[in-house]
């Protein structure tokens, strides 16, 4: 294999062989680290990222960014635990809260359509007014105490076949974008907007339609990690969420795609997700301050930015 099939290679699985590298020094590292109990929390924690991460790629794709996902994640957490606390049972306060999730998405993808506002800007306006609206709804305290209703602890404790549930829900999610972008003329649509929206325009896709869509979608993915992290915890936080939009488009870009868009796989954002989870792990594991760990992300980020401007 000569120099340039060689550097081919490497760009084309770098991810894939980063991800087995850093599994490999970790694990000599701490012993603790290749424990079937610590695989199984790792991946249960790569859950929530996964699932915002999953269609901030879909995002990516078509060129945009979303930057509401954490707040969203926050605010229908609070609106589920607050129509539980009124009365109503758990698993109707859930499906309402997924309903918000893709309104809330729904908005930012108006915004950015029919405002036409940059979706950085128009993103960051609904990250902040949601935030803001948990508070005022939360009074910036905790809502706990919502009971042991099997839908809502089963969702984030729960196991099947001795693996967890919310790990069952990141590989049904999994395939299904992977069906969806790779078979499927939304998904061909999606690639196209990203690479040539003019182009795509007068080929008769309704560009403003599927930017509404992706956007929806994140905001319903958003909202389910939300009801998982409620599961997990027992209690809604107004502060849940916070960084996590961070943490998907760095697995985003770690995975190979473009941020440009036009150009990606859901293959390599399920790649970033568990390097990303990797080293959040690892790092706890071995003892590395949360400091040192910003650092180290920041560094993976930057490389794999690198290396997607040079493909």
């Amino acid at each position: 294999m000569n120099a340039k099939k060689q550097l081919k290679y490497i760009q084309n699985y770098g991810s894939l062989i980063a991800l087995f590298l850093l599994v490999i020094i970790i694990s000599i590292i701490s012993p603790d680290f290749r424990t079937v109990n610590n695989f199984l929390s790792l991946l249960r924690q790569s859950a929530i990222n996964g699932l915002i991460a999953f269609s901030m790629t879909s995002i990516i794709l078509t060129g945009g960014i979303d930057l509401s996902v954490g707040s969203v994640l926050a605010l229908t957490s609070i609106i589920c635990a607050y129509i539980i606390k009124l009365g109503l049972s758990a698993p109707i306060a859930m499906i309402i809260a997924l309903i918000f999730g893709i309104l809330l998405g729904a908005i930012s993808g108006l915004m950015v359509t029919k405002s036409r506002l940059q979706p950085f800007i128009a993103t960051l306006i609904t990250m902040t007014g949601y935030r803001g609206i948990t508070m005022i709804l939360s009074g910036g305290k905790p809502i706990s105490r919502l009971g042991d209703n099997i839908f809502l602890t089963q969702i984030g404790k729960g196991a099947f076949l001795g693996i967890p549930i919310p790990v069952w829900i990141l590989l049904i999610f999994f395939i299904l974008f992977s069906f969806v972008l790779n078979k499927t003329v939304l998904g061909r649509q999606i690639y196209a907007v990203g690479s040539n929206s003019k182009a795509a325009e007068l080929s008769g896709i309704s560009i403003n339609k599927i930017k509404l869509i992706v956007y929806a979608l994140s905001g319903f993915t958003a909202s389910l990690s939300g009801l998982i992290l409620v599961s997990r915890l027992g209690s809604a936080q107004p502060t849940l969420g916070s960084g996590y939009e961070l943490d998907a488009i760095a697995a985003v870009a770690l995975g190979g795609t473009s941020m440009t868009g036009g150009r990606g796989k859901i293959t390599g954002t399920l790649i970033g997700i568990l390097i990303i989870a990797v080293l959040n792990n690892g790092l706890n594991i071995i003892g590395v301050s949360s400091y040192y760990q910003d650092v180290v992300k920041a560094l993976v980020i930057f490389l794999a930015v690198v290396s997607d401007r040079n493909r």
